[in-house]
């Protein structure tokens, strides 16, 4: 198994994972999260795995220095669309993560690694490179694909021969991940290392609904939702994604 990258499927990952309400659940969790730990003061960010970009987009409009660092080339011609269209610049490094510490010589202020984990061959050799990447005093936002709401999902569906056979990565063009993380594991391999300082789920609750709910819910409503329960003890590990807050020790 090798990393996965979107060089092909720049289009319809840009419509699955950021198109209707799951992808602005995302972000406002990612924003809200964010908002409550950065400084106000401008930062160094440097987004690694950055895709089209609208994360790193958000932070540039606050005031802070971006770099985004993507492999796929149709992904951050993406970003760079999107940073000129809002007028609003950036550095744009077309690099695997494997490279970055060959080409960035001073940690960043706050990283992101958003959506990134799940999609590697070994998800938790990036984690020494990050912890290099963030300044002493800075941030790491990491955000990773849930094994726990997966399994969750697929005992809602009755999927239980997948289950009994272990098989929950997608394959071929399919946008689930290849390897969603267990929260558990990655913890083990974060301690010592770094300091979770806070944990929040994304969509801890909408990607359960049934589809006609779905469909009635107002997007407003989705969000106020989201955004209350997202740290909530018996719903915070249900969210089809894991946002943790780390400081390095």
């Amino acid at each position: 198994m090798s990393d996965r990258h979107f060089d092909e499927l720049a289009t319809r990952f840009a419509e699955k994972i950021y198109g209707g309400a799951k992808g602005a659940i995302r972000l406002a969790v990612l924003q809200a999260d964010l908002s409550e730990v950065l400084p106000d003061r401008p930062l160094r960010v440097l987004d690694v795995g950055a895709g089209l970009g609208h994360m790193a987009l958000w932070l540039a409009e606050r005031g802070h220095q971006v770099t985004l660092a993507e492999p796929a080339e149709p992904m951050l011609e993406g970003a760079r669309q999107r940073f000129a269209e809002a007028g609003h610049a950036a550095t744009f490094i077309q690099a695997p993560w494997q490279e970055l510490l060959g080409q960035l010589t001073e940690p960043y202020d706050l990283v992101l690694c958003h959506a990134v984990l799940e999609w590697l061959a070994d998800p938790h050799a990036i984690l020494p490179v990050l912890h290099q990447l963030t300044a002493k005093d800075g941030v790491l936002s990491l955000a990773f694909y849930n094994k726990d709401a997966l399994i969750y999902r697929n005992l809602l569906k009755g999927h239980f021969r997948k289950l009994r056979k272990h098989k929950f990565a997608g394959e071929g063009q399919s946008l689930t991940p290849q390897q969603p993380l267990d929260p558990r594991d990655l913890a083990k391999q974060l301690d010592g290392h770094w300091q979770v300082e806070r944990q929040s789920g994304v969509r801890v609750f909408h990607d359960y609904m049934p589809q006609e709910f779905q469909a009635k819910a107002e997007l407003v409503d989705l969000l106020e939702m989201e955004l209350a329960y997202r740290r909530h003890p018996s719903y915070q590990g249900l969210g089809r994604y894991l946002h943790w807050i780390c400081r390095p020790l």
